[in-house]
């Protein structure tokens, strides 16, 4: 898939109609769409060393497929397929699409691997992560917004775990992790979700301090165990809440 419309626009109707409840497309076909070409444009505008030239056809399916209006609140849904960041109460907020098609990329998430995801939010990013066939488990320390994802999840058929908790600490049960995505700017990359990664694993997170301009952070543990980081791009995350 590349941002030539007809391809997209080919590739994109066919993964819309290929659902279980898609006889035809749905009313926000066209804004998914839309959506998608948006982010393709933004990656080939964003060149840089470590950074993906384009949106692949497995992510660009997976956006397709999810219907972001679903993941954010009534009074946001005609603003879903703009490429903001929204409200979603409680002081957080959805990604923009853009950001959560690089995390997503940067991770190399494959079909059965185990991913965790810190900061829940709207659920939007896990329904992502299952609609690429990983094994998601996501923690979201505000309990509201947790219940409220987890019911949203099983809603739309997205299989994800969902814990309300802690995510500086990870998930140990579950671990070790192929992929970790942290969504929300931590001061430091936690010791504890290091440990937790796969050798050969890739962690994505924004690395900063809170309210200004962080770094996103890829870091990887190659298979004997030694970790590197690597800032990519200057980006803008709420603060990764802890417990008191």
């Amino acid at each position: 898939m590349t941002l030539n419309r007809r391809g997209l626009l080919c590739a994109g109707l066919a993964t819309l109609a290929s659902g279980p409840a898609n006889a035809q497309a749905p009313a926000d076909a066209a804004e998914r769409l839309s959506m998608v070409e948006t982010v393709q444009r933004m990656f080939r505008a964003e060149p840089g060393p470590g950074l993906p030239a384009r949106v692949s056809p497995a992510v660009a399916d997976a956006m397709l497929a999810v219907r972001r209006h679903e993941f954010v609140p009534a009074n946001q849904r005609v603003n879903a397929y703009e490429n903001r960041p929204l409200p979603i109460g409680y002081g957080q907020t959805i990604s923009q699409p853009f950001i959560v098609a690089l995390m997503t990329e940067l991770t190399q998430v494959s079909r059965g691997e185990r991913v965790l995801e810190i900061g829940t939010g709207s659920g939007y990013q896990a329904a992502i992560l299952a609609a690429l066939g990983a094994e998601v488990y996501t923690i979201e320390i505000v309990p509201e917004l947790g219940r409220i994802a987890g019911a949203r999840l099983k809603r739309q058929g997205r299989s994800a775990v969902t814990r309300i908790g802690d995510g500086y600490f990870g998930w140990p049960e579950a671990a070790p992790f192929d992929a970790i995505l942290v969504t929300a700017a931590a001061s430091h990359v936690p010791p504890p979700l290091v440990q937790q990664l796969k050798p050969s694993g890739r962690m994505v997170i924004p690395v900063g301090p809170p309210f200004v301009v962080q770094q996103l952070v890829l870091v990887t543990k190659d298979p004997g165990g030694q970790v590197r980081t690597r800032q990519l791009l200057p980006v803008s995350f709420v603060p990764l809440t802890r417990r008191r």
